[in-house]
């Protein structure tokens, strides 16, 4: 059999997903980090270069195109960066607009993507609204919420969230101490929740961080000054359960800021004044720590490469999954293949007609969801 060494090649990158216990090269990884870190964006030095950023904050992966982008909050920007290619930068958006037009980033803190109809949503803390814009060119579309109290009100909102079975937007509307559901198509107001500043069930005392538990129709929540994350239905809000308390111990919290729900249900969480990660059960069970060394702010779950982001201070690292929660495997995704690039798309087609006729080539092993894997790095 005719083995092609340029196809081969692509195999050994695909089948380097599936490891489990990869120990990264020497020369790639500092003996003074950790070396279930895949790789580090940014230094500790602050600026406006590219690759380069200011107190970085939200993190949102889009796994469909390879990227992660990241909240840059004093460079008053987001920068896009390769998955796939250790972090290099590819691109950026609103560093340059000027501070009159309706797109201008001041603040920018959460992020959140909705894949239905190529949009990203920005929050900005320091103009009280949500920024929407395109994924194709990073274009400016709409923006909605102003500073206050009533329907679309909002006073800091930070983490965002899209909750896609129910077409919503989510944001978590911090000094509000409420959650905003709005509508993902026309941002029209919903409802809030969040009955009082307090202590209680669906009360808040600052609310950061939210996400959605997609399979089971839950809203997770960092209730920051309460310490805890409350679970909460994702049909009308209502209230599930709470974990956690203050203190350093496991399962404890000091300030947990962002939250994300991995391909297991898990939910990991950045417990900044006590600089870990913790992950627990879709129950709220402890399961592990992971420790950063610095006050990690937002985290982010890349389901098709099985990466974990955390932003701390001016980098942003991202951990192998598996290298820290064991069975987070790379899972296929039929649904993504309707997001792929058309060259993509017409690459694989291209290769399935060949191997229908000459099944003896190595192409003839390979099925078609890895196809759109190897393709993606053409």
């Amino acid at each position: 059999m005719y083995h092609d060494p340029s196809l081969l090649s692509y195999l050994a990158l695909a089948y380097r997903w599936f490891q489990v216990d990869i120990t990264p090269m020497a020369d790639s990884t500092p003996d003074d980090r950790d070396t279930r870190i895949e790789f580090s964006i940014g230094t500790k030095y602050s600026g406006p270069l590219d690759g380069i950023f200011e107190k970085a904050r939200g993190l949102a992966f889009d796994p469909y195109r390879g990227l992660l982008f990241v909240a840059d909050r004093e460079n008053k920007r987001v920068q896009l960066f390769a998955t796939d290619n250790g972090g290099s930068f590819v691109s950026k958006f609103d560093s340059e607009v000027p501070v009159a037009l309706p797109g201008k980033l001041k603040g920018p803190w959460g992020l959140a993507i909705d894949h239905e109809r190529d949009r990203i949503f920005v929050t900005d803390i320091d103009q009280d609204r949500v920024l929407v814009c395109s994924l194709n060119d990073l274009s400016f579309l709409a923006s909605f919420g102003s500073k206050g109290t009533g329907d679309l009100g909002f006073r800091n909102p930070r983490g965002i969230a899209i909750d896609r079975k129910h077409n919503r937007v989510i944001v978590a509307d911090g000094s509000n101490n409420r959650l905003h559901f709005a509508s993902a198509i026309d941002f029209s107001f919903l409802f809030t929740v969040g009955l009082a500043r307090g202590g209680s069930p669906v009360e808040f005392r600052v609310v950061t961080g939210v996400a959605v538990d997609h399979d089971r129709d839950r809203v997770v929540v960092t209730d920051t000054n309460n310490n805890r994350v409350q679970v909460l239905s994702s049909v009308d809000g209502s209230f599930l359960f709470a974990f956690g308390n203050e203190g350093s111990c496991p399962g404890e919290f000091k300030l947990p800021q962002g939250v994300c729900v991995d391909d297991q249900g898990r939910i990991i969480v950045a417990d900044i004044n006590n600089r870990r990660l913790q992950a627990f059960t879709h129950e709220g069970h402890y399961i592990s720590s992971f420790d950063c060394g610095e006050e990690p702010w937002h985290v982010a779950f890349d389901e098709h490469r099985g990466l974990i982001a955390y932003s701390a201070s001016h980098q942003v690292h991202v951990i192998g999954a598996n290298r820290w929660l064991p069975n987070t495997a790379f899972t296929w995704r039929p649904d993504r293949h309707r997001y792929a690039p058309e060259r993509t798309k017409q690459a694989v087609v291209m290769v399935t007609m060949i191997r229908s006729v000459h099944y003896e080539s190595t192409l003839s092993l390979l099925p078609n969801e890895l196809l759109f894997e190897i393709f993606a790095f053409l």
